[in-house]
């Protein structure tokens, strides 16, 4: 009788991803991210395990929007002081964070809890091409 035999974090092998954000929607972008965060790509996923890949993702400040949505998404602060709640569009937010909101999308997809966290953690965003991750090699992934 054969038995499934359970992988080890010894055999699992992490590589470098490079996506390119430059006109890709928002919620497309995140979708492929957190699959290749959470090792759907992979042949041998568990769960208790981190199975992804790392992902560096270029050029978030370019991505593409509707119109909108542009206008009417909106990103929630408050700085537990009185009167400290503040609320800002998806464009204000753009032009003063764009790896923010591309980090909040792909948390969005991700599990809840310590692995969710540990995903995260993998994740580098850079709002222009320019990024300091060569010596990796990453490997560009088409969307």
């Amino acid at each position: 009788m054969n038995k499934t035999r359970s992988i080890k974090e010894s055999e699992l092998k992490t590589e470098w991803m490079l996506v390119d954000a430059m006109n890709v929607r928002l919620g497309k972008l995140a979708s492929v991210v957190s699959g290749i965060l959470m090792g759907k790509n992979k042949i041998y996923k568990a769960d208790n395990l981190f199975c992804g890949d790392r992902v560096v993702v270029i050029n978030a400040s370019l991505m593409d929007f509707n119109d909108t949505t542009r206008n009417k998404k909106l990103y929630y602060r408050h700085s537990n002081y009185p009167g400290g709640f503040k609320v800002r569009t998806l464009e204000q937010m753009m032009e003063k964070r764009p790896d923010y909101v591309v980090r909040q999308a792909v948390w969005g997809m991700l599990p809840k809890n310590k692995m969710g966290r540990r995903m995260l953690r993998n994740l580098r965003v850079f709002a222009d091409s320019k990024h300091d991750l060569d010596a990796q090699q990453p490997i560009a992934v088409k969307i």
